[in-house]
């Protein structure tokens, strides 16, 4: 069918003589649709795609891709499951925490907040807390001395600096002789830190294991051990997996359980948008029938002359075929360039503005 002969009529049709300007400027507008068409596609769905990678890694920055924890909220010997856990090749990393609800006052300002007690030798194997820090180091919270690091919103509602104290009041009360009064402790603020996430920066602040183990009046126990693994994805396999391999009762957890609901509306407006953007691109396409129709109409007399020389139907058909074509690849590559281009756009100028001393500050 695609004879060299038919092949290049079917080109000559794409460019215009005098009197078909009109169905010229029509095929020019199939292709510029096509391209729109594909950019957008292409664009969108890179920069959704970014959206949730970057939310992913911010949060499991700062969260645990799995967890082990007890039957009532804690984990009274952790140290005994770490021989399991370094069995498992995916497990590339552990820590003990201890997390609660608390209140923290300073001078006329009070605020909820989400205690996070750590171990600074475990911590970084489990979390990038150490590269998320803008004041202080990890290394600061020393046990028995009660410091604590606050999210950057959190520091800055309570009018807080590095250097100042603050109280900490937590649910737990203590019975005296005057009555039942709530546990008070100062605390030192030694360093701040920002996520980019407001679900972090304003409502979690970090403290030492041991001070939070005294705070909350757990003793050596803790709420259970954070572990990360070398892919996210399998986090739900290894967590099935790493069950029976623990001798006890223990209750493990992944990421996907505590933020599926997150995750799953973000891939339900991946999809939404997908069938949008491909709606955008069938109409675009739609433009390339009416072309060749117009052209058909315009070319009527050539096709007869063309049949009088001997020219099959199946000849006829394939000219038509080499023209849509040509204005489908010709937009699909232009917009296929586009979206790249403008998908690349925006990581491009964020990566010419990084700061050496900044990214190399924790190194």
């Amino acid at each position: 069918m695609f004879r060299p002969l038919i092949v290049f009529i079917g080109l000559r049709y794409t460019r215009a003589r005098r009197r078909t300007r009109f169905i010229s400027f029509i095929t020019f507008t199939s292709i510029l649709g096509i391209a729109l068409g594909v950019t957008a596609l292409i664009t969108v769905l890179s920069v959704m795609n970014g959206f949730e990678a970057e939310l992913r890694d911010r949060i499991l920055g700062m969260t645990s891709h799995a967890t082990v924890s007890g039957p009532e909220g804690q984990l009274n010997e952790w140290p005994v499951v770490e021989p399991t856990l370094r069995e498992e090749p995916r497990i590339l990393g552990w820590a003990p925490y201890i997390e609660g609800q608390a209140m923290v006052n300073f001078d006329r300002r009070v605020s909820g907040v989400m205690l996070r007690g750590i171990r600074t030798d475990y911590e970084s194997n489990v979390s990038e807390v150490t590269k998320r820090l803008v004041q202080g180091h990890l290394d600061d919270l020393k046990p028995g001395q009660f410091g604590i690091i606050l999210g950057s919103e959190l520091a800055s509602y309570l009018g807080v600096a590095v250097g100042d104290k603050l109280t900490v009041i937590t649910p737990q009360v203590t019975a005296t002789p005057a009555g039942i009064l709530p546990r008070l402790k100062r605390f030192t603020v030694v360093g701040m830190f920002q996520v980019g996430m407001y679900e972090y920066d304003r409502n979690l602040a970090l403290i030492e294991l041991q001070d939070a183990g005294r705070l909350f009046q757990m003793g050596d126990a803790v709420t259970g051990v954070r572990l990360r693994l070398d892919d996210v994805f399998y986090a739900h396999q290894v967590a099935r997996d790493l069950g029976p391999k623990l001798s006890g009762d223990y209750f493990i957890t992944d990421w996907t359980q505590a933020h599926s609901n997150f995750f799953r509306a973000i891939q339900t407006e991946k999809r939404v948008m997908f069938i949008i953007l491909l709606l955008i691109v069938a109409v675009a396409a739609f433009n390339i029938v009416s072309t060749l129709v117009m052209v058909v109409t315009d070319k009527r007399a050539d096709i007869a002359i063309l049949r009088t020389q001997g020219m099959t139907p199946m000849d006829v058909m394939g000219i038509f075929i080499v023209l849509g074509t040509v204005i489908g690849a010709v937009g699909t590559v232009i917009g296929g360039i586009g979206g790249v281009l403008l998908a690349t756009l925006y990581p491009a100028w964020q990566a010419s503005r990084i700061r050496p001393a900044e990214e190399l500050r924790y190194e």
